[in-house]
């Protein structure tokens, strides 16, 4: 690294060479601070993080003189330092001179460690910066000082305050540029301080500084002997980031709560709950709360790890539980931020994804919720389609059954009438789960608040969101015990329960070989019911239409039905084009395992329009019938069915014959 024992605001340096060893000891219990420099394009994040690098002396001697190199090749600068190299590491981020993806650097003083993040200001790279802004203890928001505050520092400052970030910094960059001029200065201020309360924001520190040329980053400048008075902050950035409280100091202040993330048992005497601590404390002896289930316990032990803990052996027949646990390396008391292992005085059920609550103060339990979610992925949200919700550690199923609320148009915070949410998308939306989760308003508790939502069919994240409060229908509507059980009305038929799902092509098939199938099983007496697609749409789902997002609840309601038919003992045949895996797959999740028979009825395109019985394909060719399957509609073919029908190599019989024979376990 570049020499720093002749300036004395780096002394740690200085301490490596005179006793590693307590400068390890001093740099681990350092606190970390998070945080993110955002706001409009080319207002020098870049620059300020590539000085902060730089003061800090965090440049290796190869990272400088390559940095002087590029910087007379690539830079901006002319022949001075372009200290927005060290973090635009993108080709694509230097030859325009711009920020893409979000960049993270560690950089460190005397006082505190730092991770910061430079997030893109252009709006189209709106996910990358709420992706940084996800884990920051502060913002810092640049303001050209020569162009003052633009659409893009409004769109960031919103969603800063969105997120929940506290701490604000508006720094007004450039001031080289502008003669360091109070009245700009002011000027800003005030605007952005009129905005900053219109969305929320309650207080924020104001710094004039210019990352190229250093002024009031590590020192008070010279060129602004104004910022001294009295109604200014005084303070350079690095002294108010190395100051700042963090969020764990609020958050150990907050009711105890720890998601569960692993159930550790190691052998018969140990059983305890891992997890990182999200709030509050807890001690030896306090009263615990298990949740969604509600039980009750006391803590025993809190485990911590321990190489040196001399444990006894397995084989020890006087080894007691009691008596394992009291050499277990422990601690009295541990806080928010802690990660630990709980033991409990009961043998209470309790596993991954659960939270251990303070018994008296416990979070809440619901499965609708009101959520903002910042929508993510390029293809736009499906109204009715199944995602997977990570809350914590808990995943659950999750569906967004109706359009938005509405989307905030974050450049003019107007709130908009929307059927979808597309790429980069603010909306409200009300959330329903496929079963209780714990949670907590995101404004209270950012791990039980902060979710995502992921696709079924590719595990890739879509969406961020907020939960805001759960809907009063979740706690007053409950699930009604009913005496006579599926099994009692399966075992009253004399058969097991199954769903037979047909999917494929318009023109497949799939009615006839369905009729046929119910016809067999109707001559073994069975008891059966038949879902047609085209009589379904007579009466329950006459009000839908045929775009992606009404075939979505189309299928959902029709998986409702026959989750209750099978519910009743019956086995029922829907025959449904179904185009989308996630739809079908989101029908299974719905039922108990094997009785979801997902029955493939494979027919060419070419052969499916040839037979064209309804004259539906010619009407799809010449543009009368929109959004038809296999023409201007994708047709999501079963990767694994258990039943695959190839029907130009099967006649209709031979095809519902193996398909009952496959039901009955016969084939």
């Amino acid at each position: 690294m570049t020499d720093t024992t002749t300036d004395p605001v780096y002394v740690t340096d200085a301490l490596i060479a005179e006793d590693i060893d307590a400068y390890l000891d001093q740099h681990q219990h350092k606190t970390m601070l998070r945080f993110i420099t955002c706001g409009s394009v080319d207002d020098g994040k870049s620059t300020l993080i590539g000085r902060l690098l730089y003061d800090s002396k965090m440049i290796f001697e190869d990272q400088l003189d390559a940095l002087h190199a590029d910087s007379k090749k690539v830079g901006t600068q002319g022949q001075e330092i372009d200290f927005a190299l060290l973090v635009d590491g993108l080709a694509a981020e230097r030859e325009q001179g711009i920020t893409i993806d979000v960049a993270y650097r560690f950089f460190g003083t005397e006082k505190r460690k730092f991770i910061v993040a430079d997030c893109p200001g252009h709006e189209q790279y709106t996910r990358n910066m709420f992706t940084g802004a996800s884990t920051a203890d502060l913002a810092v928001i640049l303001i050209d000082a020569r162009k003052g505050v633009l659409v893009q520092t409004r769109r960031h400052s919103y969603l800063c305050h969105l997120i929940g970030i506290r701490n604000i910094v508006l720094a007004v960059n450039k001031m080289d540029l502008v003669d360091y001029s109070q009245e700009v200065f002011d000027k800003i201020v005030a605007d952005y301080a009129e905005f900053a309360e219109s969305i929320g924001i309650e207080s924020f520190v104001a710094l004039p500084i210019s990352g190229f040329k250093g002024d009031n980053i590590t020192t008070i400048s010279e060129n602004t002997p104004w910022y001294q008075a009295p109604q200014y902050y005084g303070r350079t950035l690095v002294d108010h980031l190395e100051t700042v409280e963090l969020d764990t100091t609020f958050a150990r202040a907050k009711p105890f709560r720890m998601p569960v993330q692993w159930v550790n048992r190691p052998n018969l005497y140990f059983r305890g709950f891992s997890g990182l601590i999200a709030t509050g404390s807890i001690k030896v002896g306090d009263a615990v709360r298990v949740l969604p289930s509600g039980k009750t316990s006391t803590v025993a032990k809190i485990a911590v790890a321990d190489n040196k803990a001399h444990l006894p052996a397995i084989s020890d027949t006087d080894i007691t539980t009691e008596k394992y646990l009291e050499l277990v390396s422990g601690k009295d008391e541990a806080v928010a931020g802690e990660s630990v292992t709980i033991c409990f005085a009961d043998e209470v059920d309790c596993s991954r994804g659960d939270v251990i609550s303070i018994a008296d103060t416990p979070p809440q339990v619901a499965d609708q919720f009101e959520a903002t979610v910042v929508w993510m992925n390029d293809e736009p949200l499906h109204v009715g389609r199944a995602y997977w919700l990570k809350l914590g550690t808990q995943m659950v199923s999750a569906t967004i059954q109706h359009a938005p609320k509405y989307a905030v148009n974050v450049n003019t915070m107007e709130h908009v009438a929307v059927k979808t949410l597309e790429l980069n998308a603010i909306g409200v939306v009300t959330i329903t789960t496929d079963k209780p989760i714990v949670f907590e308003p995101y404004a209270e508790n950012h791990t039980l608040g902060g979710l995502i939502l992921i696709d079924k069919m590719t595990n890739s994240t879509v969406g961020a969101g907020m939960l805001s409060f759960s809907l009063r229908r979740a706690q007053n509507v409950h699930w009604q015990a009913l005496d006579i059980s599926r099994e009692a009305h399966a075992g009253l038929k004399n058969q097991k329960p199954a769903v037979l799902w047909f999917t494929g092509l318009s023109g497949s098939g799939k009615s006839t070989i369905a009729n046929l199938v119910e016809k067999k099983l109707h001559r073994m007496n069975r008891h059966t019911f038949l879902l047609d697609g085209d009589n379904v749409r007579h009466g329950l789902n006459k009000d839908l239409g045929f775009t992606e997002a009404d075939r979505i609840e189309n299928i959902r309601r029709v998986g409702e039905v026959a989750k209750l038919m099978a519910d009743a003992g019956l086995i029922v045949i829907t025959a449904f084009i179904s185009p989308f895996r996630a739809d079908r797959e989101m029908v299974r999740s719905m039922l108990p395992s094997a009785e979801f028979f997902e029955v493939f009825i494979d027919t060419p395109l070419a052969v499916a329009e040839e037979r064209d019985v309804k004259g539906l394909y010619k009407k799809a060719r010449s543009g009368e019938l929109k959004n038809f399957t296999g023409i201007d509609s994708p047709y999501e073919a079963p990767i694994n069915p258990e039943v695959r029908i190839d029907t130009t190599g099967m006649t209709p019989d031979q095809a519902a014959t193996l398909i009952v024979d496959t039901l009955l376990g016969d084939a």
